[in-house]
């Protein structure tokens, strides 16, 4: 798997949305939206190709099924779905916190 981007080490996974195709994907994720502060996204493709689309500045990427991109804090982004088959989802990742 080839992974666009890089997590810094010791984040943890602690949310992960469902599998989203043409038909379910939320329009808010077609559209200019970012993570909260210190949220990592890891966009995963499991068909298809997605355009991930960085907006300022502007910037894309096209992953093919079985790869990812990282999404960094706080930067305003989108996707496209290029392909009729084209499905994903997203991992986020925040640091540890210790007790």
């Amino acid at each position: 798997m080839t992974v666009h981007g890089s997590l810094p080490p010791g984040l943890t996974c602690y949310k992960r949305t469902t599998q989203f195709t043409r038909e379910t994907v939320p329009e808010g994720l077609l559209a200019e939206h970012k993570t909260k502060m210190g949220v990592w996204g890891l966009l995963r493709v499991t068909g298809g190709r997605i355009r991930y689309c960085i907006d300022h500045p502007r910037s894309s990427v096209d992953v093919a099924a079985g790869h990812a991109a990282v999404i960094e804090p706080q930067v305003l982004h989108h996707v496209e779905l290029l392909d009729p088959d084209s499905s994903f989802l997203v991992e986020f990742y925040r640091a540890e916190h210790g007790d």
